[in-house]
């Protein structure tokens, strides 16, 4: 018996084996401090296909410098990134594994930047988050390029898929929301705006046939923080503008108020499964969901069509054989060498 979580699927032209996602972790790894990842990531992403991991994310990926959360993130602001990342994707590929990288700028949550950028000058509450400027409406273009740069150098490095970051009040998610985008300009009168040049600039720089993937926040905690009908709507202009699959998270712009974040497993289902079906699009559900009976039946019920495993891939790289094993399902993708223990 195949169960569904073990199912293949097309996702526009990219064929993954199962539906299993690794979700983009950053390591902060202290020797990557030029945005390069090094044998840390090389290994930490190949132990996760030999594992049977469907498709890898590479961790929050910033198109500057001057963009990262931290100096310890990995970047494609140079061409001089690509054969590094280049040499992970094509380890992956080698274990039957597909990779995207998820490209972003963390804008205000900047961390060691004396002065970020933001669509507004809204600090990011607490330490050790400073006091940002706004982008002048004339600089925007050349932010929107950075993102259009660092995907045609992904794309280059040979990834299989983009996912932009618009969620946990990153720079995207930042100028689509109204609690952080206080701009009178176009850019501040259609909140989707930034998020429609970015997605029609990276299209630009990739083949037809590779799938854009979008994360969302779905829901704002924050007091006065949009809800999931504003998600839904930003997701619907996303959507015309290029994306083909939503990657469907919730919070990040701030400390939560009246409204506080589930956590239980499956607490953000309930807006994968109203964006999927808002916006009849491919989700990617996250949060809590390595149980494999809970991660079969996300599938199996249709709330996603894949489940992005965080932490519990943190602590077991073959997640994803050992639930073909939980679900006794036949798992068909061990390595030769390793058969013998099972």
């Amino acid at each position: 018996m195949t169960h569904k979580l073990f199912s293949s699927y097309d996702l526009k032209g990219l064929h993954i084996k199962n539906r299993i996602v690794m979700a983009p972790m950053c390591q902060y790894s202290v020797t990557a401090k030029d945005g390069k990842p090094n044998e840390w990531h090389y290994v930490h992403y190949l132990s996760r296909a030999i594992g049977g991991t469907g498709l890898i994310i590479m961790e929050m990926t910033d198109v500057d410098p001057d963009g990262r959360i931290t100096d310890f993130d990995l970047g494609l602001w140079s061409d001089e990134h690509i054969p590094a990342f280049a040499k992970i994707i094509e380890g992956v590929h080698t274990h039957n594994g597909k990779i995207g990288i998820q490209i972003a700028h963390a804008g205000r949550k900047t961390e060691d930047v004396a002065i970020p950028i933001a669509p507004s000058a809204i600090k990011f509450q607490g330490s050790p988050y400073k006091m940002p400027r706004a982008l002048t409406t004339k600089e925007v273009p050349d932010v929107v390029q950075k993102f259009a740069d660092a995907v045609r150098r992904a794309v280059k490095a040979g990834v299989d898929t983009i996912e932009l970051h618009g969620a946990h009040g990153y720079l995207i998610h930042q100028f689509q929301s109204p609690l952080t985008n206080k701009r009178d300009d176009i850019y501040g009168q259609d909140l989707a705006r930034f998020g429609v040049e970015v997605i029609q600039a990276v299209k630009k720089e990739m083949p037809s046939d590779m799938p854009l993937i979008f994360r969302i926040s779905a829901m704002e905690y924050a007091d006065g923080g949009y809800d999931i009908d504003h998600a839904i709507e930003l997701s619907k202009a996303y959507q015309a503008a290029g994306v083909d699959a939503f990657h469907v998270s919730t919070g990040g712009e701030g400390p939560a108020g009246e409204r506080t974040p589930g956590n239980y497993p499956g607490y953000q289902l309930l807006f994968a499964r109203k964006i999927r079906e808002a916006v009849n699009t491919p989700v990617i559900a996250v949060g809590m969901l390595e149980d494999p009976a809970l991660a079969e039946s996300v599938i199996g019920n249709e709330d996603a069509d894949f489940v992005a495993i965080g932490r519990g891939m943190l602590r077991d790289p073959y997640w994803a054989t050992h639930a073909a094993i939980s679900l006794r399902n036949e798992p068909n993708n061990i390595p030769e060498q390793y058969r013998g223990a099972y």
